[in-house]
């Protein structure tokens, strides 16, 4: 879910879509010149029902500011305030969507779900990263946090709505547990046709390609490397959300938490299901803005029938409505529910035998969430596998789930995004030049320094 520093910005940003007017690419200055966008006549998306394409001076959210190419509201609360962000990456982005009868997106005016961004820099280093959007967000919400590092750094980027997006995501589908197996076919469709996208451009198919996500995404990180190692050479995990078909997931810890907001849980709940000691001061917060709709759409989504009136055929028209927890959600029992319901997260749900290398991140402050319940049980699930090897994990010290809020808890808190780009170039590293990453470990939180743009994975080591 989107989320600002204050309540009332969070409610704005969770309704807030943009709408804008698509740009011809005909009218992009310099287009198939030079070395500036070459080829770009000639790349066409495999698949896609819709695409344009436009060649601009500069790919990053510097850049693309004011243009229909990004969208600000998309990425609100992902990042700190002050994060350092590069730019001058000049180059080639395709809009567009794939096949789909849904409807939630309505970015460019489309109203069409499926839609996707590939960004072509003209300096390209053989490599693609591809991402989803983390939560109900859309294709433009890692731009800042994902797409300007990676870009600068000369990889293709390319990054999918999921095929569905906003609070009543859980609608698209026919039966339980259809909107969130969407998110994997569509990002499984969008890295093929990505990959076939970047060969016209450059001649050749993408030397390396990655996966990697934040949140929702991180759980589309951890899938695709389950399911399709075929099709990626590692990934980064930026606190995937866990699925399993028996717990936990998020369905087993969020009912306790929207338990304790409406007064009938205590805090020594919440430890039993995972929420770590020292986060009690982002519960109140969390509690307004992230665990009510969370649990009541997540829910909703692969457990219809358990309350069909909340959060019935919407989860609100206004954010009050939306961000509003159901009451039958305080007394929800995952684990004795149906075994259909079961069966519907089985449809999506993790395993641990990853296919190709994984760096996990996680902060241990996360209160949507807790990465007792989470990560450290995915990383277990990894070690059960047979496949530790492949799996690097590290905590980061006060970090939680969103960057966002270090601008209000700056002494309690620190961003995670430099610990995730000093993760992605350890990643890289490790595939293409063997150099193993750190041993599993705690990342400790700085006391002095620059807290918002640097972390060494290496460095302030705790004990886990």
């Amino acid at each position: 879910m989107r989320l600002s520093r204050g309540f009332p910005l969070a409610a704005a940003a969770l309704m807030a879509a943009a709408v804008i007017s698509p740009t011809p690419a005909s009218a992009a200055a310099g287009a198939g010149t030079g070395g500036h966008c070459a080829h770009q006549e000639r790349v066409r998306v495999p698949g896609a029902a819709f695409q344009q394409t436009a060649c601009l001076p500069d790919l990053t959210t510097t850049g693309l500011a004011g243009t229909p190419y990004t969208d600000p509201n998309d990425q609100a609360g992902l990042t700190a305030r002050a994060t350092r962000t590069p730019s001058g990456v000049p180059g080639t982005q395709i809009d567009g969507y794939f096949p789909d009868s849904s409807h939630f997106n309505t970015t460019h005016g489309w109203d069409h779900d499926a839609q996707f961004v590939i960004r072509l820099p003209d300096r390209w280093n053989g490599g693609l990263v591809v991402t989803g959007a983390p939560g109900t967000r859309k294709q433009y919400a890692t731009d800042k946090a994902i797409s300007d590092q990676v870009l600068a750094q000369g990889f293709a980027y390319a990054t999918t709505d999921k095929g569905n997006s906003g609070a009543d995501f859980y609608r698209d589908g026919s039966r339980p547990g259809d909107a969130v197996a969407e998110w994997n076919t569509r990002t499984t469709q969008l890295t093929r046709a990505a990959g076939r996208a970047v060969a016209q451009r450059y001649g050749h198919a993408p030397r390396r390609t990655y996966m990697t996500g934040i949140s929702n995404g991180g759980y589309l990180t951890r899938w695709q490397l389950e399911h399709h190692p075929e099709l990626y050479d590692g990934g980064v995990d930026w606190e995937g959300a866990l699925w399993t078909a028996d717990g936990p997931n998020l369905l087993t810890s969020l009912p306790t938490a929207v338990a304790r907001t409406l007064g009938s849980a205590s805090d020594a709940d919440l430890y039993a299901v995972g929420f770590a000691r020292g986060s009690e001061f982002l519960w109140p917060y969390h509690g307004q803005a992230y665990w009510g709709v969370t649990q009541k759409t997540y829910r909703a989504a692969f457990d219809p029938a358990y309350d069909p009136a909340c959060p019935g055929p919407s989860a609100g028209t206004t954010p009050e409505q939306i961000l509003a927890p159901c009451a039958s959600d305080a007394v929800y029992d995952y684990a004795a529910r149906p075994a259909s319901v079961h069966r519907a997260v089985a449809r999506v749900a993790l395993t641990g035998r990853i296919g190709k290398p994984l760096i996990t991140l996680h902060g241990d402050l996360d209160a949507l969430l807790p990465r007792a319940a989470d990560s450290d049980v995915y990383a277990r699930m990894v070690d059960a596998s047979g496949r530790g090897g492949l799996h690097r994990y590290y905590i980061i010290q006060g970090g939680t789930h969103v960057d966002g809020l270090y601008d209000t808890h700056p002494d309690r808190l620190r961003p995670i995004l430099p610990c995730y780009r000093s993760a992605f170039d350890a990643l890289v590293a490790w595939v293409e030049r063997g150099v193993r990453p750190p041993a599993d470990r705690t990342v400790g939180r700085p006391a002095s320094g620059d807290v918002v743009d640097s972390c060494t994975l290496n460095g302030n080591v705790r004990g886990r």
